[in-house]
């Protein structure tokens, strides 16, 4: 057994094929079974993929690379329950593509901050942060004001989510799409998608 071991720590080539090898059952047996697991790939009751204009609103998040300070999964440890809310469910997730998780906190974390301020307190911190927070470092994003919302974009994006990735869109809501964000403002898109942020398991809990 001792000469198999010094032989495996003598030739790295072996040892690396043997390390790919553990990782990837190790990998396995922890991801696969997430699939068949409900509460991993059902959505939460009352879950509906986000409406035109929070879709928008959403793209402009990610595009902003508000992620890189903002995570949006709440850990069920009483510190961050008693800042943040509820804990994040894996249900409430399914129609977010990418997944905004993560750890990185230069900021709060977001899951939860739908209908806690209102659209007021939202504009006037992307305008400014610190008009009502004295303390951040975020940047303002006063552009997103003059920058208005493409109808057709979203609508066809709709379109792919619901052929490619199942999201229960109805043609109607599909067809109406431009008119819905008609005259929104990126501004508009953005603090609608916040303010629904994490409201959804608040309805069922």
């Amino acid at each position: 057994m001792a000469a198999a071991h010094e032989k495996i720590e003598k030739n790295i080539g072996l040892m690396i094929i043997l390390i790919v090898i553990v990782v990837s059952i190790g990998g396995l047996v922890q991801i696969v079974p997430l699939f068949f697991m409900k509460s991993m790939t059902e959505p939460v009751e009352g879950l509906k993929p986000y409406p035109a204009l929070q879709l928008a609103g959403r793209d402009i998040y990610v595009r902003e690379s508000c992620m890189v300070c903002h995570s949006q999964m709440i850990r069920p440890f009483r510190a961050e329950t008693e800042r943040y809310g509820h804990y994040s469910v894996a249900g409430e997730f399914v129609y977010d593509r990418p997944f905004q998780w993560g750890s990185k906190r230069t900021g709060p974390d977001l899951h939860r901050v739908g209908g806690r301020y209102s659209d007021e307190w939202h504009y006037a911190h992307l305008i400014n942060p610190r008009d009502v927070v004295p303390e951040s470092v975020m940047p303002g994003y006063p552009s997103l004001e003059d920058n208005f919302i493409d109808g057709k974009d979203v609508q066809h994006k709709m379109q792919v989510l619901k052929d490619w990735f199942d999201h229960p869109y109805t043609e109607e809501e599909i067809a109406n799409a431009p008119k819905v964000v008609d005259g929104k403002t990126e501004m508009d898109a953005l603090i609608a998608y916040l303010q629904d942020l994490g409201t959804t398991i608040k309805t069922v809990r």
